[in-house]
Formats: structure tokens, sequence, C-alpha cells
């Protein structure tokens, strides 16, 4: 016995089932990794030193399946702001992106550089990193990784803010 749609008028098209889509492990920036400074020429580590502070605003990631992998597109959006002693417009910094898994083990990690120039008179900008990467899973599921996002700090900074608070 057929079954009949009643709503159907009979010429409709019937399409397949879409591929499905990957799941993304979620992607999180880590606070204490998401501000960073940069100091001046000054040998003092104090906030009247610093040339530029940056910070990992956001971070957007879509996934494609890539059999035992993910081919995973970021936009990383990072700010920098000209500190007191920010005599330049340009500032590199380094952040990185791990990928972690259940039991919160480094599975891969990767460092990026990221060139902001802050037009003269301005006090901040931001730039959006747009870059791909493959994430092989190692067997995990999506659910069970994370993906971490930070600065990668030198250890003036780690000490830098054990002594002071975020500029």
């Amino acid at each position: 016995m057929s079954s009949l749609n009643p709503f159907s008028s009979g010429s409709e098209k019937v399409t397949a089932p879409a591929a499905p889509t990957a799941v993304c492990p979620q992607a999180v920036v880590l606070r204490p990794l998401a501000n960073t400074v940069v100091f001046g020429p000054s040998e003092g580590r104090r906030p009247i030193n610093v040339a530029f502070t940056g910070r990992l605003s956001d971070v957007d990631v879509k996934c494609d399946l890539a059999g035992s992998a993910f081919r995973a597109t970021f936009d990383v959006i990072v700010v920098a702001e000209r500190g007191p002693a920010g005599r330049a417009d340009d500032v590199d910094l380094d952040y990185f992106v791990a990928v972690t898994g259940p039991d919160q083990a480094i599975l891969s990690k990767k460092n990026f550089a990221v060139h902001i120039t802050i037009p003269a008179g301005a006090k901040r900008a931001a730039v959006t990193d747009h870059f791909e990467e493959t994430i092989d899973t190692r067997g995990h599921s999506s659910g069970d990784l994370t993906i971490d996002l930070g600065f990668q700090q030198r250890p003036e900074v780690v000490e830098f803010y054990k002594n002071f608070r975020s500029p």
C-alpha cells in the first residue's frame, strides 16, 4: 500500500538528505591567557612601561569532516592597544591554538603571530586572523575535544601579571 502525502501536489522534487555537518570541538579563549603586554625599552616591568596590551577578543571556528580529522576554519579577533610607553604604531603578538583531549592532555599545539598597526592618533586597533588547520581527532569524538586559545606568555609577562592587575 502506498502512502500519499495529502499536502503534496505530486510535482515536488525529492532531494537527498544533506551530508552530515561536522561538529567542531568547543573553542575557548583561556581567560588567564586572554591578555598580554609588550614592554617598552625601559628596564622596569611596571604598568607605566607597557608599550602595548593585547587581547584575544573572540574566536569563531567552523569545521568540515575529513576522515578521522576536522578541517577547521578559524577567525580569531585580536585587539592591540597602545600603552603609556607606546611610541610605535606596530606590534607583533604571538598566540597559540591547542587541541586538548578528554583528560586535558594537549594533543596538538601551534603558535601564530599576528601583526597589528594602530593608526596614528588612535588608541587601539583590531584584526581578524583568518586561517585553516587540520585537527587530528586521534580517535576521539569532537565532543571530547576542546580548542584552547591564549597568548604565549614570556616569563617577564607572567611575572608582571603576578604583581599588577591587567592594564
